[in-house]
């Protein structure tokens, strides 16, 4: 992070027009990893993550089940609340709602920023609409008719007058801002945003008529439209730092910090392009990089409730724990491509990796710890390797991951090839020097776990100190265990 201070971290605002599937696990635990990560390292950390709560999806919805459109975004967004203790992210972790008072002012400033600088106009405009993507598409986006995004839905042709954003205007502006090559990572997500614009961008529309759409945040001087849900929902990043109060977290965090997101990869258009215009319209800093992670199918489809192939982040937790889930995540888990998942991939893990690794092997070690050495060695500081600490720096998780594992496997063989158990009756001197080692590079693994399963990495540090066996921290499971 080129020894920045202050790091201002986001995931994207989860819709709640569905209850939390894995696909938002794998990027708030990925972003909680990276967050706790820089928290270590020393660094003043803002976390964000929270609820899209407007749009015609989500009227719709609540419509549906017969509910206040309220009374069903505060049910949803408590779901999405929950994930904070079900996947223990930072207890540091700022949500923020777009129903939120504040948030809401925060757009409406943003909207009359952008007026005042002569990117907002009104027009009549007729097109298709993608509920899903709460977008309008062209036609020649269109495959076999639909949305490539949402092929269960068909576009609906809407005729209406609408405010509009003058995104034609920042075509150069985007393609000096996509230059830098730290703007999106992966690059190839950066080379698509800028073929997007260098093929030329339209103006898009960001207000909906409010006999249509009631349910959203009004537009500073026309009651009779509400905003595109897109333009509401973006301003959050900067809304949850208490803008357009322009001191204070703000100042500290977007304004003097090193700001990263992290999206799905079909936001591309929407974080890269759509949210750096209106940035640049309201005179306000970019973000300097935005982080966008792969898709989960499960069997090698998408998941879908018709198909019944859903993973939820609770079933994963229930059946395998915390520590199991996000280790799962961070490791088998792609952040940058598409990953299939199913749980039983997820059981072959945990017991391969969790109770026959991790687990087995602070057992084992401790076992001699507690068994040869009168009490625990001196644990030096910064043992961390270069490597893992370059592979959370550029966001790669998975690496990081694999770093710990191949330690685990090192610390194995020189068990293994050593036998030091068996040395304390021949050599004791030499054996509890390699019982010594083993425990210091075993507290490195902890330290590096932090991180990623921090209830693990306290557990086998304070076993460490006591000089002690843990209890089983992963019980192997039998065949049936999990659910599958």
């Amino acid at each position: 992070m080129h020894g920045a201070r202050n790091l201002y971290l986001t995931t994207t605002l989860p819709y709640v027009n569905a209850d939390p599937h894995i696909g938002f696990a794998l990027e708030i635990v990925h972003a909680d990893i990276i967050a706790r990560w820089q928290e270590l390292s020393g660094n003043n950390v803002f976390f964000n993550t929270g609820t899209d709560e407007h749009g015609l999806k989500i009227y719709r919805k609540a419509l549906e089940e017969k509910k206040d459109p309220h009374a069903y975004v505060d049910e949803y967004a408590e779901k999405f609340r929950q994930l904070q203790p079900l996947l223990n992210l930072s207890p540091d972790l700022h949500f923020i709602r777009t129903t939120d008072p504040a948030h809401k002012k925060a757009a409406q400033e943003l909207w009359q920023r952008c007026a005042v600088k002569g990117d907002i106009y009104k027009k009549k405009y007729q097109g298709l609409y993608c509920v899903g993507d709460e977008a309008f598409i062209k036609e020649t986006e269109l495959v076999e008719g639909k949305c490539p995004n949402h092929p269960t839905l068909d576009p609906i042709e809407i005729a209406e007058e609408n405010h509009f954003f003058r995104l034609s205007a920042y075509q150069e502006r985007l393609l000096t801002y996509l230059s830098k090559e730290d703007s999106v990572i992966p690059d190839w997500r950066r080379e698509e945003a800028l073929q997007f614009v260098k093929k030329g961008l339209e103006d898009f529309s960001i207000s909906r008529d409010k006999a249509r759409l009631p349910w959203g945040v009004p537009v500073p001087g026309d009651d009779s439209q509400v905003m595109y849900v897109w333009f509401d929902a973006l301003t959050n990043y900067i809304s949850t730092l208490g803008w357009p109060n322009e001191s204070g977290d703000f100042k500290t965090f977007w304004v003097n910090g090193n700001t990263i997101q992290f999206a799905g990869k079909d936001q591309v258009r929407f974080q890269s392009i759509m949210w750096q215009a209106m940035l640049m319209s309201a005179d306000l800093p970019t973000t300097k990089t935005v982080v966008y992670h792969g898709f989960i199918t499960s069997g090698g489809q998408k998941m879908s409730k018709s198909l019944g192939n859903v993973i939820a982040p609770t079933d994963l937790v229930s059946g395998y724990g915390i520590d199991a889930t996000r280790w799962f995540l961070a490791r088998h888990v792609s952040f940058f491509e598409d990953s299939d998942v199913t749980m039983e991939r997820v059981k072959e893990a945990y017991n391969a990796e969790l109770a026959n690794g991790i687990g087995n092997l602070a057992s084992r070690i401790l076992t001699m710890a507690q068994k040869e050495l009168p009490t625990a060695p001196t644990i030096p500081e910064m043992t961390i390797p270069d490597e893992y600490k370059n592979a959370l720096a550029a966001f790669n998780v998975n690496a990081g991951a694999n770093i710990v594992w191949e330690w685990i496997g090192r610390l194995d063989r020189k068990i293994q090839e050593t036998e030091p158990f068996k040395m304390v009756k021949t050599d004791p001197e030499i054996a509890k020097k390699i019982i010594e080692e083993l425990v210091v590079d075993l507290y490195t693994i902890a330290r590096m776990l932090t991180p990623i399963v921090p209830g693990t990495a306290a557990a086998i540090k304070e076993a460490i100190k006591a000089n002690k066996k843990p209890e089983n921290l992963f019980p192997r499971l039998p065949a049936q265990a999990g659910k599958d």
